[in-house]
């Protein structure tokens, strides 16, 4: 790191007012690289603080910086009124650079499940692979405390395929997924399923180390669900991933993807956590594999309002991959339905699959017809079959709705706890204890958590995207649905196909220069430089809010569009004051800022879609339409943009 004085050689506008600035400092470029940042001190004695200001580019037989600037604050405005052979002070390189070299380069945008296991795949079938995650792959998304459920076809068990799918179809997950998908999935889980209990992951909890079924299903009827032992997946498959040759980046959120300028796929942005100041990596990849999770904090959160991160699931998935590949022209469906998990109220955790007990009323009766007694086989179906039971009751007064496991056998109670572990509900099972909860005497009230996961990305059965050399795997998937094991099974067929792609296909060479790189870097960037102005909880609780009063889903909510106009209003001021006064100067704070600004996008997407659904179907209630429209059965709404404007249309499922 050097602190030298850098010679002014040019300051032009490159586009609207963003301002373009080369400056010759040769000690700072001999060891900077594009994606890290300087902090300068403004020509000015009035400024006492140096402003943090990311690199462009840096040229080292040149000894040039390039910074790319827009003048908002008066520190940038002065920076940008330098001319050429003035001199300012500049500290530099700081941050971390990241060029991604060599070819056949594949990222992943997240290190959930199906980030880790694609990036096994691609690393075994020959690409360089880089794992850009948020967070730890050892701890981080849907999956980071375990998980119980493994959907899947295992021929012994399910006999033919067909009766797999039919299965798959009737359970929890429902019937809105593409077959063709949904068959490449099951088709290929048994293969996953043998591949994980040979790293350690227990996926044979059945007597004699055989395969156990339980929940989801009535009596009597083919399970999907396979129950294994997640407790220690994320740090299995994050060990595998290393193993196989990937190289895993932490605490490197992605920004915006980055097409190349001959087409195809160039690379990423992304941010730098590990300085206090925000700084961009330039991540160069010909092939690109999305994997950061569904879409949560839409919503205010059901159980405590006030705390946003207080959800049923992941709080840091807020669909930032769907709003990036939406931004560039990826294919998005399913997004103006939004889907509900329920469980113990007030928890912040759903959990309910692993309970075992009877859904009541609070004077005792049962809940629906389909269970009078625990069942470690059926588990919480009635849940299944009527998942608003819960808020139901809440609204005809009846409620609320206790979930008791007083009739279990020991047993099966020991049985329960167990499982919660596999599950990643420790802490709770750990604060029932200290609270002195036994659910084998006292009911645990539940109830629906805030709608989340809006469908999003489109795939084929290879998991491509309608963007060559981007492929997409895990929750934020629009037309397809079986969690865990989809996202595994998927994330594995997406390494092969991008190590395929890539192959005899060489890296760009200077994508942080394109037009769209420039006006990304640019956005980003008058966050990172603004001291003072909105919080990025304050952006968050807004649109939090927007959504609550306009574009809910059911039950008990209705949507017009009356009401989904004025949100969309709403939203379109809330974008003009995120211009304004949005302030991020940290690291941690923008990478927050990314993640709301990604929730303003996919509400945007969101009362969109539901704009065109004029029909009352499920959850998606309209009080100007009110009928179901027998001609939408079985079809997908589809949302891309075309010449930079959303275009919806409509496809059918495939069958």
């Amino acid at each position: 790191m050097q602190d030298t004085a850098a010679r002014v050689l040019s300051c032009e506008t490159m586009a609207q007012d963003l301002v373009r600035i080369i400056l010759s400092a040769p000690d700072i470029a001999a060891q900077a690289k594009a994606g890290q940042f300087i902090h300068i001190l403004v020509p000015d004695s009035g400024h006492v603080l140096r402003r943090p200001i990311s690199l462009m580019a840096a040229d080292a037989a040149a000894g040039t910086l390039t910074l790319a600037i827009q003048p908002k604050g008066a520190g940038t405005q002065m920076l940008c009124a330098c001319k050429p052979g003035e001199t300012i002070r500049v500290l530099g390189p700081l941050g971390t650079g990241f060029d991604g070299k060599g070819a056949q380069c594949v990222y992943f945008v997240g290190g959930g499940v199906g980030g880790l296991m694609a990036a096994v795949s691609a690393a075994r079938n020959g690409a360089r692979t880089i794992v850009l995650e948020k967070a730890n792959t050892k701890r981080s998304g849907s999956g980071a405390g375990g998980n119980d459920h493994f959907a899947c076809y295992i021929p012994e068990v399910h006999g033919d395929l067909a009766t797999a799918r039919q299965a798959t179809l009737e359970s929890m997950v429902g019937p809105d997924q593409d077959r063709d998908v949904l068959d490449a999935s099951l088709e290929r889980s048994l293969e996953i399923i043998e591949m994980w209990h040979s790293w350690g992951i227990d996926m044979k909890l059945g007597r004699n180390g055989g395969w156990l079924f339980e929940g989801h299903a009535f009596p009597g009827k083919p399970r999907v669900f396979l129950k294994y032992n997640g407790s220690n997946q994320k740090k299995v498959l994050t060990e595998q991933a290393r193993k196989a040759g990937a190289v895993i980046v932490n605490h490197s959120p992605v920004l915006e993807m980055l097409p190349a300028p001959g087409g195809g796929m160039g690379g990423v942005l992304a941010l730098d956590t590990t300085e206090e100041r925000p700084a961009f990596r330039i991540v160069r990849a010909r092939a690109v594999i999305m994997a950061a999770g569904n879409a949560c904090r839409l919503f205010v959160s059901a159980n405590t309002p006030g705390l946003m991160f207080n959800v049923g699931v992941c709080p840091a998935n807020t669909g930032e991959s769907i709003a990036q590949f939406w931004r560039i022209g990826g294919a998005l469906v399913g997004m103006d339905r939004g889907y509900r998990h329920a469980g113990p109220r007030y928890s912040s955790r759903c959990g309910k699959s692993t309970w075992i007990g009877v859904y009541r009323y609070p004077n005792g009766e049962p809940i629906g017809p389909f269970t009078s007694r625990p069942s470690r086989e059926t588990s919480d179906i009635t849940g299944d079959i009527w998942n608003s039971s819960f808020s139901d009751l809440m609204v005809n007064g009846r409620g609320p709705a206790m979930m008791d496991c007083a009739g279990a056998s020991r047993e099966d109670l020991d049985h329960m706890l167990w499982a919660m572990g596999c599950e990643g509900m420790t802490g709770f099972v750990n604060q029932m204890k200290a609270e002195g909860v036994d659910p084998g005497r006292h009911g645990v009230v539940f109830g629906q958590y805030e709608p989340h996961g809006i469908r999003g990305i489109e795939i084929n059965p290879k998991t491509e995207t309608n963007l060559p050399g981007v492929y997409a795997v895990g929750d934020h998937i629009g037309n397809f649905r079986t969690n865990i094991g989809g996202a595994a099974v998927f994330g594995y067929i997406s390494g092969e196909q991008a190590a395929a792609y890539v192959k005899g296909r060489e890296l760009c060479g200077d994508i942080e220069n394109t037009p769209w790189a420039r006006e990304r870097m640019a956005w980003y960037s008058r966050f990172g430089e603004r001291e003072q102005g909105a919080a990025w909880q304050e952006c968050n609780h807004a649109i939090q809010q927007i959504l609550s009063d306009f574009a809910a889903p059911g039950p008990h909510k209705v949507r017009s569009a009356s009401l989904l106009n004025s949100g969309l209003k709403f939203i379109g001021d809330l974008r003009v004051l995120i211009e304004r006064q949005l302030a991020a100067p940290t690291a941690h704070e923008l990478m927050r800022a990314a993640e709301t600004l990604a929730i303003v996008d996919m509400g945007e997407i969101m009362i969109r879609c539901a704009l065109e659904r004029r029909e009352s179907r499920g959850s998606m209630q309209r009080s100007d339409y009110t009928f179901t429209n027998p001609l939408l059965n079985n079809k997908f709404i589809r949302i891309a943009k075309e010449n930079g404007e959303p275009r919806i249309t409509w496809r059918d499922i495939h069958r």
